[in-house]
């Protein structure tokens, strides 16, 4: 835009780059445990495909419930560290019961555990984002925040790896080094995240799903919920990849690279993909996205070998780097600044519900029919849904 242009640049605040180590020391963590976790479901607990189903789906489903009143009470009281450190607190508790789990009912409680903790941050830390990002680089401050994340997810199934061929494929003994970059999160939280003086006078706090709270919201940020409640929709768990990848034959100690191929084209592209949103529509970037999942899924339902699975897990990263970080931009243009907090824990609320659907369904689908009809399906979804914005772009 010729305005813009005009302007000198403006460099991303320091606050971003903390968050975003933040990020990447937690979803180290988290990833560790994810990469294995459905390995350990189901072959040293016994759990069924709906199980897995299951337990990624709901306890997705909680963090992102969670976050939508998170995300209003940081609106009312004007402060957002607060909730980050509980939230981000929770989650580092939660990691030594993976590795003492003896039942899948344990397994979903520490799970669970994670994902309120990730609920109860993941609203205030966007609105804080927001709050801080100059809107002439919006979309590269969540982009920037969102490589970071996902460099965090990219070096936890390597050090899985590491650790599974070191101790001879021992899953229990490794998951017990998940707390160690978590409780580095905690504090880099603490001695290196700030957050700017409230600009605006405190809401009243009241439920951000009332009619009166829904009204306040403009029909742009409804249309942004509504995609991205259907791209939630297309893509379910990626426990689902790892256990492709398993049954084709790759492994217990190597299955963690599936998370590692997917980190690294999630990582590579959610920043670049941001920066180019501030340029160009993001819608367009979005259906860029949809392709990407359809030619993923589709590779992964044809699948006859470990090397297609990872062409199709690489698609799939880039679709998640095409995504994410865009669709956290576009709730940001779309609402009021007083009302960012509640606007993500909106947004996550819809996409909550949409998770849990998603992820039962994938497993029902696997267990009854297979695993190509739950790819299949995906990618029946996420056509749908490049259709959606076909027709939304056509309509402006």
């Amino acid at each position: 835009m010729p305005g813009l242009a005009a302007k000198p640049p403006q460099g991303i605040p320091r606050t971003i780059w903390a968050l975003g180590l933040v990020s990447l020391f937690m979803d180290m963590s988290s990833e560790l445990v994810h990469s294995l976790l459905p390995l350990f479901l189901v072959g040293t607990l016994g759990a069924s495909m709906l199980t897995v189903g299951l337990i990624e789906g709901l306890s997705e489903a909680s963090a992102l419930l969670v976050k939508v009143f998170s995300g209003a009470f940081s609106d009312f009281i004007g402060r957002r560290k607060g909730l980050l450190l509980l939230g981000y607190g929770l989650a580092a508790l939660s990691k030594p019961l993976f590795p003492l789990a003896g039942s899948a009912e344990t397994v979903f409680a520490a799970r669970l555990l994670d994902r309120i903790g990730k609920g109860i941050r993941g609203a205030p830390r966007d609105a804080l984002i927001a709050d801080v990002a100059p809107a002439a680089i919006r979309g590269a401050c969540f982009g920037l925040r969102q490589s970071m994340d996902t460099a965090g997810a990219f070096l936890g199934p390597i050090l899985a790896i590491l650790l599974m061929l070191w101790f001879s494929g021992d899953i229990t003994l490794v998951l017990w080094f998940a707390p160690i970059p978590a409780l580095l999160a905690v504090a880099m939280l603490w001695v290196g995240v700030s957050e700017p003086d409230r600009q605006t006078p405190p809401l009243r706090l009241r439920s951000p799903v009332l009619r009166r709270s829904l009204g306040q919201f403009s029909k742009a940020f409804w249309w942004v919920v509504g995609i991205g409640a259907v791209f939630t929709l297309a893509r379910f768990s990626e426990a689902f990849l790892l256990l492709r990848a398993a049954q084709l034959g790759l492994s217990t100690s190597w299955v963690p690279l599936v998370m590692v191929v997917m980190a690294a084209f999630y990582m590579l592209s959610a920043y670049p993909a941001g920066k180019w949103s501030d340029r160009i529509e993001r819608s367009t970037l979005l259906g860029v996205s949809l392709l990407l999942l359809i030619l993923a899924d589709l590779l992964l339902a044809y699948a006859e070998s470990v090397v297609t699975v990872i062409f199709g897990v690489a698609l799939w990263g880039l679709h998640m780097g095409f995504s994410q970080g865009i669709l956290a931009a576009l709730v940001a243009d779309t609402t009021p600044a007083e009302l960012k907090g509640s606007a993500f824990g909106l947004f996550n609320l819809i996409s909550g519900i949409a998770v849990l659907l998603a992820s039962a369904t994938a497993g029902w689908l696997w267990q009854s029919y297979g695993a190509a009809a739950a790819f299949y399906a995906g990618a029946g979804l996420a056509a749908a849904a490049l259709l959606l914005l076909g027709l939304r772009r056509m309509g402006q």
